[in-house]
């Protein structure tokens, strides 16, 4: 699965706000919109409706709510991410359970925040993954990791890597410390496009969402 181009410092960054609250979603367009350069674009009230928004709008990023009454937000995170050029997805909600984490970022979420996060971390959290970087605390993460194995497990995940060339399974080893491409390109000695280059091939081989999926398979695989 490709991962979409990033939003540049220049672009506005498009949010589809999934919640079935409408109160929820007036407080966040509120936050939201036209800070940072950000805007909504458009608001679903149930997972079901997320498909037929996207159809009507281009987003960047969704903020997708985890619990709701029809479709909910990891059922709609997976449609979503099998899109083309699919948006990024952010879970924001008021459920923290490792498997409330675990689910999301299978599906394809490539961020997980709480509704009570401040606001200037909602924000943070929709440019980062705009631009391509997880927006999960290290903290959120190693404590799945630890918890949490592939139901696949360590054979197949093993295996996946293997489709790998020597130069990936390094910078998708990093990937898995929690370096960033600029950390990974001094690491390696390469460029941050190279670096960039070579995240992009290495989740088309192995059909991800995401960095944060890369670092779940190489927990799967045990070789973190």
């Amino acid at each position: 699965m490709s991962t979409p181009p990033a939003a540049g410092p220049a672009d506005r960054v498009s949010i589809l706000l999934v919640d079935d609250d409408p109160l929820v979603r007036a407080g966040l367009r509120l936050m939201l919109d036209g800070v940072a350069g950000i805007t909504v674009v458009a608001e679903a009230a149930d997972g079901d409706e997320v498909l037929r928004a996207l159809r009507g709008q281009r987003a960047d990023v969704v903020l997708m709510d985890l619990r709701m009454p029809r479709v909910d937000g990891v059922e709609a995170t997976r449609q979503v991410r099998r899109r083309p050029d699919a948006p990024q997805v952010v879970v924001l909600t008021t459920f923290d359970s490792d498997e409330d984490i675990a689910r999301a970022l299978r599906a394809g979420a490539a961020g997980f925040l709480l509704k009570d996060a401040a606001p200037a971390t909602i924000v943070d959290a929709v440019l980062r993954v705009a631009r391509g970087e997880p927006a999960v605390s290290p903290s959120v993460l190693r404590r799945l990791m630890d918890r949490v194995a592939d139901t696949a497990g360590e054979d197949r995940a093993r295996a996946s890597l293997r489709a790998l060339s020597p130069r990936e399974l390094d910078v998708t080893l990093a990937v898995a410390r929690g370096a960033t491409n600029a950390e990974i390109g001094g690491e390696l000695y390469l460029s941050t496009a190279t670096v960039k280059a070579h995240l992009t091939r290495i989740l088309a081989k192995l059909d991800l969402a995401n960095r944060t999926q890369l670092a779940l398979l190489v927990h799967d695989a045990r070789l973190d």
